[in-house]
């Protein structure tokens, strides 16, 4: 399994938007062990954060293992995306996780049914 796209080096970027800051953290990974244990590293770094959604796929025994999860954000509103731009992108070996300090204001518009 060598037909995929990886980063060369770990990235981290922040932004601040409607009061939120977000710290986005791109990692070269290559084992869902340390996966774990950043995930674990940055939960425990930025203890007091809101959020903490990840994406990744990592590439094991010849196989791509991948997950997602929105860690309390609205349901498929942060993890998925994230994850769908790895594979649109033929990422592997990679884990994003952003870390997010809620402000006070709602991004988006919540509609009634």
């Amino acid at each position: 399994m060598n037909n995929f796209i990886t980063i060369q080096k770990n990235v981290t970027v922040q932004i601040v938007e409607k009061k939120s800051k977000f710290i986005a953290k791109l990692y070269y990974v290559e084992s869902q062990e340390e996966i774990e244990n950043l995930i674990k590293e940055n939960k425990k770094q930025y203890f007091d954060a809101r959020h903490h959604c990840i994406a990744y796929r990592v590439v094991e025994n010849d196989n791509i293992i991948e997950k997602a999860n929105d860690d309390g954000e609205p349901s498929g509103t942060a993890g998925a995306p994230m994850l769908k731009i790895l594979q649109n992108n033929n990422l592997c070996n990679v884990l994003i996780i952003v870390i997010r300090y809620f402000g006070g204001v709602l991004l988006r518009n919540r509609r009634s049914c």
